[in-house]
């Protein structure tokens, strides 16, 4: 079952009245531009309003080998007990492991091993994901992350659908965490010329296989389709699609301004846990066209336009008025996600670094 209980208040203090730390260790992190990365990113600044230390266990730290395909996703070579080293020198109040790659793994094994309580989160549908790479079933994939997500205290995801969905699969212990955006940042008065016929067909994200840009591509849409971001299978998709405006990666306000210069944000994807992109547009006053599936489903409500005929639901969108868009933004904010995340940890026991505590004294 779905526990959608939000918290009322931040974590307690710690008995000395120091600040509590929650330990997030994580395999995706800095240089990496992608949804998880920004999320953690955005936590960390949120946490801090409430007066909440947050410490990242991140590769760096450790000994890396390239992703096979993407360079600059460094893998971590971590053993259970070189991370258990680390769990200890920081000695934290609630530990939290946001990725199931090598490092979440062995800082799985660590805790596990001393009998320290985490939390996990489901960002990435890997199964799908790998299974558009590998011939790999997915129900071999998530037999594996049931068994990596139900040995913690509970399971983050981003919407009332997938943790429905997750539940049936057999995991258990789910809990919400949602998402926000920066209103302010994203922004409808950053809307300018860009110079192209409308409307302005809209995607931004990782330029990859799961991403499902052909969808988009390959529509037959009036006015002109941009593209930004970056990835793998950008140089074959520009030979592919001439027609469409690739514009490699943008961050901050030259995105914001692109986002807000748009007429419809076209989403396209079938496997995102969320979609973070999708309320940067809406706060940008842009409504969104996908198909329906269960991230779309619960994040866009009246902004957007679903329909399992793409184009049909891109044309529809051109009729959604912006103030809807930018209404449905509104409701979201990263003051708000902190909050959740906070309520939905498991505290590590008092005593488990007590020696460590008093040698900090």
């Amino acid at each position: 079952m779905l526990d959608q209980t939000a918290p009322d208040s931040p974590l307690p203090a710690r008995p000395d009245g120091r600040a509590p730390v929650v330990l997030v260790v994580t395999d995706a992190w800095r240089p990496q531009l992608n949804g998880v990365v920004h999320t953690l990113e955005e936590l960390a600044r949120s946490m801090a309003e409430e007066g909440v230390e947050i410490v990242f266990l991140t590769p760096e730290k450790f000994a890396t080998v390239p992703l096979p395909s993407y360079p600059e996703i460094r893998l971590a070579i971590a053993s259970a007990r070189q991370v258990l080293a680390k769990i200890d020198a920081v000695a934290p109040d609630y530990i939290h492991i946001a990725t199931e790659g090598p490092l979440g793994l062995a800082a799985r094994r660590a805790c596990l091993r001393r009998r320290l309580p985490f939390t996990t989160a489901y960002h990435t549908r890997f199964p799908e994901f790998i299974r558009a790479r590998l011939p790999i079933p997915e129900s071999w994939s998530y037999w594996w992350l049931r068994r990596f997500h139900n040995a913690g205290e509970g399971m983050m995801v981003a919407t009332r659908s997938l943790g429905a969905e997750m539940a049936a699969r057999g995991f258990r212990r789910i809990k919400r965490w949602s998402r926000g955006v920066d209103t302010t940042l994203f922004d409808p008065a950053r809307r300018r010329d860009l110079g192209l016929p409308r409307p302005v067909f809209l995607n931004v994200g990782r330029v990859a296989v799961e991403k499902n840009l052909p969808a988009f591509l390959g529509l037959d849409l009036p006015g002109s389709k941009v593209v930004v971001g970056d990835g793998p299978d950008l140089a074959m998709l520009r030979e592919r699609y001439p027609d469409v405006h690739f514009l490699g990666r943008r961050t901050g306000e030259a995105l914001a301004a692109l986002y807000a210069s748009a007429d419809v944000f076209v989403f396209p994807s079938r496997t995102d846990t969320f979609g973070n992109v999708m309320l940067e547009a809406l706060a940008s006053g842009v409504p969104v066209a996908a198909f329906p599936v269960a991230a779309p489903r619960d994040v866009l409500g009246e902004a957007g336009a679903l329909s399992e005929d793409l184009r049909e639901a891109a044309l529809a969108a051109l009729d959604i008025p912006k103030d809807v868009a930018r209404g449905r933004a509104m409701a979201y904010s990263w003051r708000a996600c902190a909050r959740e995340f906070l309520g939905n940890l498991a505290r590590v026991p008092r005593d488990a670094f007590a020696a460590r505590r008093l040698s900090l004294r």
